[in-house]
């Protein structure tokens, strides 16, 4: 640690730093740009004369939440111009985030691709009400909104996530054991396998940016989920291996050909059948990946 002391200002914006950092990463869907955020929200609050602040967390949160809000907005073409499905940038997440249940469906890739169907300021609005409990006054200060319409605002956002949302939380230690299954068929080929526990409608949503190969539109059914990802993998000619790890607060794979990273598997599960495989291959969002580096939120 070092000996040299940190200004109060510095020492506030470090304290609430995994806070901003999720609430960023929440509306964005990207760490990269979450990281941005953060620097030009950073770079705002040390202009900011804190004997006129009452109350620096509410100021920290209004900050990255305008920043994120004038991001997403931007990100609109990006996203347009997108080749593919796309997927969330994975979040490698420490083991204690998938404990809180609540912040670790908040940044699943289920409940983040429902997100994006979401106005920029209604997933604002859900974000800081619903994931971190903002009250509405804060959050119309940060927003630009009267209070009375963030209410609505929270409403219609609420009702639209929740008819789109998983129907019950299911415990990581179900989620660990249908994904060691579905590693134990993936590795051998196994269709059967597969088969046995892929849900019959699952989705597979694979994310290549069009820089790696995936499906250009989402592939819907046990039958044909399987018969893929089999198909794929003779193909290729390759051996597929995974690495159970922890992204974005529930158990996933990171799956390496011939031992070379090739991309990450998060899934949802419900009855103990996988019902959604989110598979991300796009080199840009993996950077993180391979540093092993796993966050802390909120």
């Amino acid at each position: 640690m070092s000996d040299h002391p940190t200004d109060p200002a510095t020492e506030t914006f470090l304290a609430h730093r995994n806070l901003l950092f999720t609430i960023a990463y929440e509306m964005l869907g990207s760490a990269a740009d979450a990281e941005d955020v953060l620097q030009e929200s950073w770079l705002r609050w040390v202009k900011a004369d804190l004997a006129q602040v009452q109350d620096q967390r509410a100021y920290l949160i209004r900050i990255t939440t305008r920043q994120s809000l004038n991001r997403l907005r931007s990100m609109k073409l990006r996203r347009e111009a997108y080749v593919g499905s796309w997927l969330p940038e994975p979040l490698l997440t420490a083991p204690d985030v998938a404990e809180d249940v609540e912040l670790a469906e908040s940044v699943s890739m289920a409940l983040m691709l429902v997100l994006e169907t979401l106005s920029p300021t209604e997933r604002a609005v859900f974000v800081l009400r619903e994931v971190f409990d903002v009250g509405y006054d804060e959050i119309a200060a940060a927003v630009g909104k009267s209070a009375a319409a963030v209410r609505q605002i929270a409403y219609r956002a609420r009702r639209h996530v929740e008819a789109r949302r998983p129907r019950e939380a299911v415990s990581s230690g179900e989620t660990r054991a249908a994904l060691e299954s579905f590693r134990r068929a993936l590795e051998g080929g196994d269709l059967q396998g597969l088969l046995d526990v892929l849900a019959p409608e699952v989705v597979l949503v694979s994310d290549g940016g069009g820089v790696k190969q995936a499906a250009p539109r989402p592939i819907i059914s046990a039958g044909k989920v399987a018969r893929f990802i089999v198909g794929g993998i003779g193909k290729a000619g390759v051996v597929l291996t995974g690495d159970p790890t922890v992204v974005n607060g529930s158990p996933a794979l990171v799956l390496r050909v011939d031992g070379e990273i090739d991309g990450v598997v998060a899934i949802q599960v419900e009855d103990a059948r996988i019902t959604g495989l989110y598979y991300v291959r796009n080199p840009q969002k993996l950077t993180r990946i391979g540093s092993e580096t796993s966050l802390t939120l909120r």
